[in-house]
């Protein structure tokens, strides 16, 4: 009897130790990121499912039937959340399946009635590769993060980090889960998440920082007439075949962009969009945001790792942004119609966040300044822009590996 109670009761025992102790500081991350997408609104959908994902990796453990080794049931070699990693991380499926949904939600035509909008989603890349090789020359001093002497990890994990710039989870998933970054997948896709859950907090400091009250009263024409069907249907086939010759190690993710775009677009397929638009959508993000959260154990996510992607991630974010920010300025100086540079902003891959947080900041400087539109040709060619750039960084870092 003695010993059915101390199994019963080994739970608790093991949260006074100190991995319990560490646990229950995951669970006030936990908290926090949950206090953060209901009380705050950031993200709920993303948010929520991660820090409940986080406390179910951290429950006390329970012996593994089959490798003997005490982990979390939700954990163990037929726990659900590691059945979901296998299932949806581990191949990239879950990244390929949410952004069949987000092309099904885009619309394009903003962007080819300007499509020298593009060059945003270019600009606001800079931060992508200002980070990586931040991160080459970081990484190998920090004592203890990677084994003496590997290089190798060393630019897989900065490829990574640098990806987190972009604001674009999925994309950041692939690129970790690529280099087999599983023990880093934690932090990495936290701070991803987070920092497109906080661009209402992020973006509006760096632009006002870079901006005068003047630049960001600039207004900007648009034309209100739509694209033509056939050139609606003809983009996402053309921007597939483009992008899987030019950076062929992009082709999963903008190809599944691209087919959700065409599903939308074809007008023959309406239940298909409506279905990838919201139950898909839906669906995917609640699996993706626990099995996000269920990476963050403790004795991987507690390591001074954690502070520094976090870090680098957040530099690479602002540098992004600024990046797009300066490239309009810098374009202001030969045109003579003035571009708002805060447009520039826009051209991460936060869509469409960032798209309504800088037409907010418009209106807020003068009520009558609508670039809501203009901002959002910029956000969907930085979808375009954070995909085609993670498979750069791929294709570089696999040629520097030499495989």
């Amino acid at each position: 009897m003695q010993q059915i109670f101390a199994e019963l009761f080994s739970g608790v025992v093991d949260m006074f130790s100190i991995a319990g102790l560490k646990c229950l500081v995951m669970f006030v991350i936990a908290g926090v990121l949950i206090y953060l997408a209901i009380k705050k609104d950031y993200e709920p959908t993303l948010l929520l499912p991660i820090g409940f994902g986080c406390i179910l990796a951290n429950l006390p453990g329970a012996i593994d039937a089959v490798t003997g080794a005490k982990v979390p049931a939700v954990l163990g070699e037929s726990g659900f959340l590691s059945l979901l990693f296998n299932a949806g991380i581990a191949n990239e499926l879950f990244p390929v399946l949410i952004f069949i949904a987000v092309g099904a939600m885009i619309d394009f035509s903003p962007l080819l009635k300007d499509p020298s909008m593009i060059f945003f989603g270019a600009a606001a890349q800079f931060g992508i590769f200002a980070t990586f090789l931040l991160s080459l020359v970081l990484l190998p001093i920090i004592p203890g993060l990677v084994a003496e002497g590997d290089s190798d990890m060393v630019m897989k994990l900065a490829s990574a980090i640098g990806i987190i710039g972009a604001a674009d989870g999925p994309t950041t998933l692939y690129v970790a889960n690529h280099f087999q970054l599983k023990d880093y997948m934690g932090p990495i896709s936290v701070a991803a998440y987070s920092y497109m859950a906080l661009v209402p907090v992020i973006q509006p400091p760096v632009i006002k920082a870079l901006t005068t009250r003047k630049e960001r009263m600039i207004r900007m024409d648009y034309q209100e007439e739509r694209c033509s069907k056939t050139t609606l249907i003809l983009f996402p086939i053309i921007v597939t075949v483009v992008a899987g010759i030019i950076v062929p190690m992009s082709a999963p993710l903008v190809g599944s962009l691209m087919f959700g775009n065409l599903i939308r677009e074809c007008g023959v397929l309406e239940r298909l969009s409506k279905t990838a638009q919201n139950e898909l959508a839906n669906l995917v993000t609640i699996v993706l945001g626990i099995t996000v959260g269920g990476t963050m154990v403790a004795d991987k996510f507690l390591h001074p790792t954690t502070a520094l992607i976090l870090i680098l991630g957040l530099f690479a974010f602002v540098f992004d942004t600024a990046g797009g920010v300066l490239f309009a300025k810098f374009l202001n100086l030969f045109r003579k119609k003035k571009i708002n540079p805060m447009i520039g902003a826009a051209g991460i891959s936060a869509f469409p966040m960032s798209s309504r947080v800088i037409a907010k900041m418009a209106l807020k400087e003068d009520p009558s300044n609508f670039i809501l539109m203009q901002s959002t040709s910029a956000n969907v060619s930085g979808q375009l822009g954070s995909i085609v750039a993670g498979g750069m960084v791929i294709t570089l870092v696999s040629m520097l590996l030499g495989g």
